[in-house]
């Protein structure tokens, strides 16, 4: 059963926004995880089978299986390398294990996850074979994750977390409750130097007049705009037949109560609060370079697309409002799944982490539940674990922009 994380009017709420801190991980660049893992990072899907033997030799490693990295090319490729050097490199992660079919493309993912210091190896498996590359990788898994057991947590500013916001199952719940929930959270934590994501360029259609105006100068505004823009139109416009029926908003939106695309996106755009002001337009899984503050990230609204990008981009806490009952999770990333539907707490109350549906009966205000996502942050932060991650969701889904050549 998930934690209870209501409150009625007389409670108090259970985090303040002063003199917050957390227990985490400093790595070698400076940056602080909130787990320990050690990966088994498969370059292609050629190679998936001999990171999950390693996985299975080497107890507390695991392996990211996926299916691309074939004959992929431009900006495509180009994608796929800084998802997984991003993957590698993100802050959760104590140390990687590479595996590739041959030793080029492997060598400039352990390149790019070397940057940040942390220890990293690659294989290849052309020319040696499955059985002894798996033989080499387990010896040094093994010694990575020793290391890494004896790593030790350091007490650390609210400051220097990086909190990553999507949505998914949304309906009429997630618009009034749970997304107001983070934008609640980001309104006071973001003026505390957090760093923050948000994305889903299809989900702002309709709204994205709403969206430019929150943009920190007109430059910004004007480099979202020509984002959300290419994105219709390369994306959306070139390919689909009629219209997004079912696509966006999905069945389970419309089940929901969603009409449209454009009631899909005020609820969206509810995520990012009253006044936060969004500081750079990020391309997928790309890490941010001005400082704290919120970004926006071009994503899909595919919910582990979405999550998989932004844990590759350095966010280390994923907020996840959902209204249905979305159950995705991520392998490094933890994920909170926040939601204000009765009916989704009664039927699937094991995957929600904070419970907002006193929002909906009055019982509850938007500050007292944006306290409560804080506190869950900060818990989850020190360890406690998502009920994603106890249920063993581990949605690893890499983004391909088209066919391989």
């Amino acid at each position: 059963m998930p934690t209870k994380t209501s409150a009625t009017k007389k409670s108090k709420p259970s985090a303040g926004t002063s003199n917050l801190s957390f227990w985490g991980w400093r790595r070698e660049n400076g940056r602080v995880g909130v787990r320990n893992h050690v990966i088994i990072l498969p370059l292609d899907d050629l190679s998936n089978a001999a990171c999950e033997a390693v996985a299975n030799n080497i107890k507390g490693t695991m392996a990211l299986p996926h299916h691309y990295g074939r004959l992929q090319f431009g900006e495509d490729l180009e994608l796929h390398f800084r998802t997984l050097i991003g993957t590698g490199s993100n802050p959760n992660v104590a140390a990687v294990v590479v595996i590739g079919i041959e030793d080029g493309w492997t060598d400039r993912v352990v390149k790019g996850i070397a940057k940040t210091g942390k220890p990293v190896v690659g294989f290849g498996i052309e020319g040696h074979g499955d059985i002894a590359t798996i033989a080499k990788a387990s010896y040094k898994a093994k010694e990575f994750v020793q290391r890494a057991s004896e790593l030790k947590r350091e007490e650390c500013d609210i400051s220097e977390l990086w909190v990553s916001t999507k949505c998914g199952e949304s309906d009429t719940t997630t618009g009034l409750g749970s997304c107001p929930t983070v934008g609640n959270m980001y309104d006071k934590l973001i003026p505390k130097g957090i760093h923050g994501v948000f994305g889903e360029t299809s989900e702002i259609t309709g709204a994205e007049h709403i969206c430019v105006k929150r943009a920190a100068t007109p430059a910004i505004g004007e480099k979202w705009m020509k984002t959300f823009q290419a994105y219709q139109a390369e994306v959306i416009e070139a390919n689909k037949v009629d219209d997004l029926s079912e696509s966006q908003p999905t069945k389970g939106n419309i089940a929901g109560g969603l009409s449209s695309i454009e009631e899909k996106a005020l609820g969206n755009l509810e995520k990012i609060g009253r006044t936060c002001t969004f500081i750079d337009v990020l391309k997928p899984a790309e890490t941010p370079a001005q400082g704290p503050g919120l970004y926006y990230m071009d994503t899909s609204s595919a919910a582990a697309e979405c999550v998989t990008l932004m844990a590759a981009g350095g966010y280390v806490v994923h907020t996840f409002p959902t209204g249905q009952g979305n159950i995705i999770g991520n392998p490094i990333v933890p994920v909170i799944k926040i939601s204000a539907n009765p009916k989704t707490l009664r039927t699937m109350p094991e995957h929600i982490d904070v419970d907002v549906t006193g929002i909906l009966r009055r019982e509850m205000t938007l500050d007292t539940a944006g306290d409560a996502l804080i506190d869950m942050i900060v818990r989850t932060s020190n360890g406690r674990l998502t009920a994603a991650e106890a249920l063993g969701h581990r949605e690893f889904v890499m983004t391909k922009l088209y066919r391989s050549a």
